[in-house]
């Protein structure tokens, strides 16, 4: 299939390390050129040396209520026009409800939810008809995971944005979608299971939950990223879809 992304300008927040960058490597390879942001230069640099003509960087922070303007200014100043952009932020702190502190519920509503919107708010006022908001979400908008507090409480209020912001932008032919990916294979998720003090015998418990029988790769979130982004899915909107290998029972 011809997604259709040629020429094609994305952002792409969190794009130096793993989902961002899954989806960043998918939409050059079909041709569509990118601006990177995150909090590293190195990292940054790195992608931007792997991906070549087609990236770009800009060092930001979700949380730096500037970093919108930013990004869309980069986008046209580098490339000239912006089609979309691929809202995705590091997780937040592992933890319990109780046991999470006022600043870290703080820090990653900043950044996590309040950041991811007004980067959408910003790249909505930029975009013509065909363009795109994707959400990089979670499981936990559907299921809560254990000791990830923070994700189960902000998530599923940041779907309930991008759904109410499909809504808003529509009638300009402006798309919002959200990605929920379940157990995909990044240093992210390697870190989740170190940390209950046996990675093996964590992945061995998650892996008997997915009917698929394994952790997703990188690149197979990536090629469901670029297609909900793309214009080969331009009748669908309001979608939160789910990449994570049959792992959540809800519809």
């Amino acid at each position: 299939m011809d997604l259709q992304l040629r020429d094609h300008v994305y952002v792409v927040t969190g794009g130096a390390r793993g989902l961002g960058r899954a989806t960043a490597d998918q939409l050059v390879a079909e041709e569509a050129r990118v601006v990177l942001s995150g909090r590293s230069k190195e990292a940054l640099d790195a992608a931007v040396a792997d991906l070549g003509d087609a990236a770009r960087a800009v060092v930001a922070d979700n949380a730096d209520p500037g970093t919108p303007s930013r990004l869309v200014a980069a986008a046209r100043e580098e490339f000239g026009r912006l089609d979309g952009v691929l809202v995705s932020v590091g997780g937040p702190p592992t933890g319990t409800v109780t046991g999470t502190s006022d600043e870290d519920w703080t820090r990653s509503f900043e950044s996590v939810f309040l950041g991811a919107v007004r980067v959408a708010r910003e790249v909505a006022g930029a975009l013509d008809e065909g363009g795109s908001i994707t959400f990089v979400l979670s499981s936990s908008v559907r299921s809560p995971l254990a000791n990830l507090a923070i994700s189960n409480g902000l998530r599923p209020g940041l779907a309930m944005v991008a759904k109410t912001l499909a809504d808003e932008l529509g009638p300009r032919g402006v798309r919002v979608n959200g990605l929920l990916p379940g157990r995909i294979g990044t240093d992210r998720l390697a870190e989740l299971d170190a940390s209950t003090g046996d990675a093996e015998a964590a992945k061995e418990r998650a892996v008997a939950g997915i009917p698929l029988g394994r952790y997703g790769d990188p690149e197979e979130f990536g090629r469901a990223a670029a297609f909900l982004m793309s214009p080969a899915s331009s009748f669908v909107s309001g979608v939160m879809l789910p990449v994570d290998g049959g792992m959540l029972r809800a519809l």
